[in-house]
């Protein structure tokens, strides 16, 4: 039901009659079939070439010089051909509070302005990434000694794919009047805002309020899908306020959506996906079933400790929430848990292990402040320890009147064979993190050696002894909807690091950091405005792109008020951990509803509560640094 109301609300579908229209329905649909093959081959391309570049390497000596640049350019090309698949299937993310809540009519008209935004932003950028890719050309790469544009195309092909399917989607709408009227309305906007370019260039500053607050806003509520809402943010600010070249823009999408840690988003969906299938899932669950099935709320405080001890093997939260929500929210939802309440947990648990090391958050101020690295992961475990604890007491209550009538304890030689059944499953954490800890794989390869135990043990184990379900068939689906789930999260983080980068240029964060040095009431003072920046900061910016705009600026500002390096990180980093999970802009939110398979709008008002349960967490560790320090 949840993932119905989720493609119905994610691009419009509720418009459209597959049998109005059988031309373009089977032009769509094959279509469709030439993107999401190439794309769940390259999901396997990037299994084999990073397993492939982990077995010589720790296995023969011999390292692969080409396997990470030749992951790059193929990854690139997974997030665009997954983001059309995603387009195809309106599985963009998007928030629909307000369009669920519309008339029929209204909504069937804000659904197709929602598709016409997004076709207004693709074809603006259709040409500078055009541009990009061009001078892209230009550029060989070190070691296969291409051309960058094999890799710098994928941008063009991905718009104009998307832009094809806008343009299907829109041709086979149910009212063609509705249709022109919502084309009609965008074209309007967009048309009064460059009139208005002359006036908006003298505002300065408040041109951030219009468009990255009013634009993205307006967008964010008015059913346009997330990424697209950010994209047309920034491009009106930069086309109509700035002199900035747009290929500019495209340039930062590009450097968002390409970091290699990113990879490992798409390998730990299919991985999650895989142990799902095999069984392995269902192992691990019914262990962790006859363990706290008979607690009230118990899976969720499985949930909670599994988000700590998963977090920091990939370097992604998104990675970690994919790596988890599939294996217990089958079974929280069969014992009633409600859809909007798990995507709310999630994200919560999300944001509260931005401090669990080797996170990349965590790498990356040490590397831009030059504060130790080993202190930062000594100082980050506490710290997510103690905002899981908070989470843990706000789960006891919610749930303290819990039915558990239906539920019977499990006895000693119940558990004892639920542990052995689940014992290889249950290990896959411990391989993975053994692998890590060990130097065996870097956390991007790391999720292919879980992807190739699962397959080992999931057929020979699960598939064959146990459950006897291993379904070959089932592959090629999961490798589709990995790559269309992967594109949907990573357009957004893409998008938002082109507003981040935006955001820079506009020089906001010298003017933040020349306020904040100004205040009164010394430390207390500065670590609460910093708290409140930075989750308004982490609500509009990845963690790192934040982390290196504001690091350099406000680390040294924490020194001279007295405030210990370690201790100022972990604040911002669950500062921004809070904000990057708060909807209506949070992007990990967002994510974590992807994962899910959940309308945002459903997890809108659980979420609330874990917010707060995680602010005051952090309350307690900027009040008490020792939480942070003590080890040191």
């Amino acid at each position: 039901m949840a993932h119905a109301e989720l493609s119905e609300g994610a691009g419009g579908e509720v418009a459209q009659s597959p049998h109005r229209y059988p031309l373009l329905a089977s032009i769509e649909h094959a279509l469709g079939m030439l993107v999401e093959i190439p794309a769940a081959l390259l999901v396997i391309a990037e299994i084999v070439i990073l397993f492939a570049g982990v077995v010589a390497r720790y296995a023969l000596h011999r390292p692969l010089i080409w396997s990470d640049e030749l992951a790059s350019i193929l990854f690139l090309w997974l997030a665009m051909l997954g983001a059309a698949v995603a387009f195809r299937r309106a599985e963009h993310m998007r928030m629909t509070a307000v369009v669920a809540n519309a008339k029929p009519a209204m909504r069937a008209y804000l659904d197709l302005v929602a598709t016409a935004a997004a076709l207004a932003f693709l074809i603006l950028i259709a040409w500078p990434a055009y541009e990009y890719a061009y001078e892209e050309s230009y550029i060989t790469t070190p070691a296969l000694q291409i051309t960058n544009v094999w890799r710098a195309a994928a941008l063009p092909v991905g718009i104009a794919l998307m832009a094809l399917f806008a343009f299907l989607r829109l041709a086979r709408s149910g009212n063609v009047r509705t249709m022109l009227g919502a084309l009609l309305s965008v074209a309007l906007v967009i048309a009064v805002f460059w009139l208005l370019s002359g006036s908006l260039k003298p505002l300065g500053n408040l041109n951030l309020i219009i468009f990255f607050v009013g634009v993205a806003g307006f967008c964010v509520f008015a059913g346009v899908p997330i990424a697209f809402g950010f994209g047309l943010a920034t491009y009106g600010y930069l086309a109509l306020t700035t002199g900035t070249p747009l290929m500019v823009l495209v340039g930062r999408m590009d450097e968002g959506m390409s970091h290699l840690i990113l990879l490992s988003v798409p390998l730990f969906v299919f991985l999650g996906l895989l142990i799902e299938m095999t069984g392995m899932a269902r192992a691990m669950v019914a262990f962790l079933a006859s363990l706290l099935g008979h607690v009230r709320g118990g899976l969720h405080y499985v949930l909670v400790g599994a988000m700590y001890l998963v977090s920091g093997i990939s370097g992604s939260k998104a990675a970690d929430m994919a790596a988890v929500a599939p294996v217990l929210f089958p079974e929280m939802k069969a014992r009633g848990a409600k859809p909007g309440d798990l995507v709310a947990l999630l994200s919560a648990t999300g944001a509260q292990t931005e401090t669990i090391p080797p996170s990349l958050v965590l790498i990356t101020i040490g590397s831009v402040t030059g504060v130790s690295i080993a202190a930062l992961f000594t100082g980050g475990l506490l710290p997510g320890l103690v905002l899981a604890l908070t989470l843990s007491v706000l789960v006891w209550w919610r749930y303290r009147n819990e039915d558990l009538r239906h539920v019977t304890r499990a006895g000693a030689g119940e558990i004892v064979r639920a542990f052995a059944i689940a014992l290889p499953a249950i290990a896959l954490p411990f391989v993975i993190r053994y692998a890590v800890v060990e130097g065996i794989a870097t956390a991007t390869e790391v999720s292919t050696i879980g992807i190739v135990y699962a397959f080992i043990v999931g057929y020979l184990i699960y598939g064959l002894l146990i459950y006897r379900n291993f379904d070959w068939r089932r592959i090629m689906p999961m490798l589709v909807e990995t790559a269309c789930l992967s594109g949907a999260i990573l357009l957004i983080i893409g998008c938002a690091t082109g507003m981040a980068w935006g955001l820079t240029q506009s020089g906001f964060s010298r003017t933040l950091a020349a306020a904040m040095t100004g205040l009164p009431g010394g430390s207390a003072t500065f670590i609460a405005v910093s708290i409140v920046a930075f989750v308004i900061l982490g609500s509009v910016l990845e963690g790192i792109p934040a982390i290196v705009l504001f690091g350099p600026l406000l680390f040294p500002i924490a020194r001279a008020v007295g405030v210990h390096e370690v201790h100022y990180a972990m604040i911002v980093i669950l500062a921004m951990g809070i904000g990057l999970f708060a909807p209506p802009f949070g992007v990990g939110y967002y994510a974590a509803c992807a994962i899910g398979r959940v309308d945002p709008a459903e997890g809108i008002r659980p979420i609330w509560g874990y917010l707060l349960a995680l602010m005051v967490g952090l309350i307690i560790v900027a009040i008490f640094p020792w939480i942070s320090i003590g080890f040191l």
